[in-house]
């Protein structure tokens, strides 16, 4: 017994030490990245993090980035990007160590980096132990995550807050609880900025080739500012900057019975406030256009989140709401009565698309535009799948009914963009090599035979670099080894790729 005791003794000694030994290396890791923004909030944080990287690359920082959204993505300082990879598919805080000490290999000026906790104990965590963020993003307060973080608002707006950097700067676009962020920055000696979206004009957002929001881009423009990156540098930093896989989009069909159809996928906007700001952006913008009609996915582990769709539909205002999946009762009994005779229950538990879909389609005129709402899992994905099986209608790419005179100018399109992924979808290897396929550029090989008096046995292959005038150049010899030179402002570095 005193030997399994010893034996036990020595184990914790062991692991105390390898403990502090792996708290020294990351805390190593995190002091060779001068500036750290960890994006945090409620919807929205993965497009903040793409924006704020593209803002930071725009004004020439060497800045990785790493978001955790709709799909995982460590982006590198070219833009290029690639899944992050987790065992048996299950997301955890522990994995930012990971993504901080690839990061630092490329010696970057900046890391930004999307909050992946829900609790807030572990929000506090991934701050204080994990990133140690020098700018803190705090992008809005919604109804969501109650559970965890609630159960009013205000709760839900400090639990947030436990993200500040205490000593730090923190941005945040939410106004209507401002004097909360505030009270808690100011515990934690912490400036707080208020980032205005007024101040972004509907010209700028128009440079965008896919849709986003005033204070999303408000948010990066404030951060490249504290950075003293130029506004007009910084925007079009934004706008080279790949979106997110979930980013929200308007495809247009061709239903079978020859009728034209714009569909706005709104599944990632999980909470009734997002989900009305969502629908009314692609409102004002011409992108849908009214006749309007609504589907609501229901899941029976969200009945909460079907009754919240079901109470928004007076603000929308459709001409059919259509109710899919299960309890679809749990939807169509939160619509106010006055809207109740516009609904449609075609819901059912796995139920193939084929039984519902012509029923949904059969019941909308030429010209509507169909927005799906809710949750994507269940009843949402046979919906989609369905869609993406039917013929693109190219002639609304020009001019959608609705739309302005000039529209073609004004307004971003789906189709235009490379494909998607599913939000909150599982991923096929195949699926995620055609999206990286879309989001890299391709590199040619330049293979350079072996000289005489080389001693290797085989040819030797070089990825190709652009020279200074976007010409293809041979690289260096560093580079063979998978080294690249990357500017640093007047200190030009040889980073090595990890």
């Amino acid at each position: 017994m005193l030997y399994l005791y010893f034996v036990l003794l020595i184990s914790g000694v062991f692991l105390l030490i390898a403990g502090i030994v792996e708290q020294r290396r990351h805390y190593a890791a995190l002091h060779t990245i001068p500036t750290r923004v960890l994006v945090n909030g409620i919807r929205g944080k993965s497009s903040i993090t793409r924006l704020c990287a593209g803002a930071l690359r725009g004004g020439g920082l060497v800045t990785v980035a790493k978001t955790t959204g709709t799909a995982a993505r460590f982006i590198h300082p070219d833009a290029t990007e690639e899944p992050v990879y987790r065992k048996f598919g299950i997301a955890n805080v522990v994995e930012q160590i990971g993504i901080v000490r690839r990061a630092a290999t490329y010696r970057p000026h900046a890391l930004v980096i999307e909050c992946m906790a829900v609790m807030p104990a572990l929000q506090e965590v991934n701050q204080s132990k994990l990133i140690r963020s020098t700018i803190g993003v705090l992008c809005n307060v919604r109804e969501d995550h109650l559970a965890e973080m609630g159960p009013t608002l205000d709760d839900v707006a400090r639990s947030l807050c436990r993200s500040m950097p205490e000593g730090g700067i923190c941005v945040t676009a939410e106004k209507e609880r401002f004097h909360i962020l505030q009270e808690e920055a100011d515990a934690r000696n912490c400036r707080l900025v208020y980032a205005d979206p007024e101040t972004v004009s509907d010209a700028e957002l128009r440079g965008f080739s896919w849709f986003t929001f005033k204070e999303n881009v408000a948010i990066a423009l404030a951060v490249a500012e504290l950075l003293g990156i130029d506004r007009e540098v910084a925007l079009q930093g934004m706008y080279d900057a790949p979106p997110d896989p979930g980013v929200l989009s308007v495809e247009r069909y061709v239903t079978p019975d020859n009728r034209r159809l714009a569909f706005a996928n709104v599944f990632a906007a999980n909470d009734p406030e997002s989900t009305l700001m969502n629908v009314n952006q692609l409102l004002d913008l011409g992108a849908i256009s009214r006749p309007l009609n609504v589907v609501i996915n229901c899941r029976p582990d969200r009945v909460e989140r079907n009754g919240q769709m079901g109470e928004i539909i007076p603000d929308l205002r459709p001409d059919n709401v259509f109710v899919i999946g299960h309890p679809a009762k749990s939807a169509i009994d939160a619509i106010p009565a006055a809207w109740r005779d516009r609904a449609v229950d075609l819901g059912g538990d796995r139920r193939p698309a084929e039984d519902f879909m012509p029923a949904l389609l059969g019941r909308m005129p030429d010209g509507s535009s169909l927005v799906a709402i809710g949750n994507i899992h269940g009843q949402g994905e046979e919906l989609l799948e369905y869609l993406a099986e039917l013929p693109a209608d190219d002639s609304a790419v020009d001019h959608p009914a609705g739309a302005d005179e000039d529209w073609p100018q004004q307004v971003p399109t789906g189709p235009a963009q490379p494909p998607r992924l599913d939000p909150y979808a599982s991923y096929p290897l195949a699926q995620e090599e055609r999206y990286q396929a879309s989001q890299t550029q391709e590199i040619p090989l330049v293979r350079i035979p072996l000289q005489p008096d080389d001693t290797h046995t085989g040819p030797v292959v070089l990825k190709a670099r652009r020279g200074p005038d976007d010409d293809w150049a041979v690289p260096g010899p560093e580079e063979s080894f998978g080294w690249f030179h990357q500017p640093r402002g007047n200190d030009d570095r040889t980073h090595p790729r990890p």
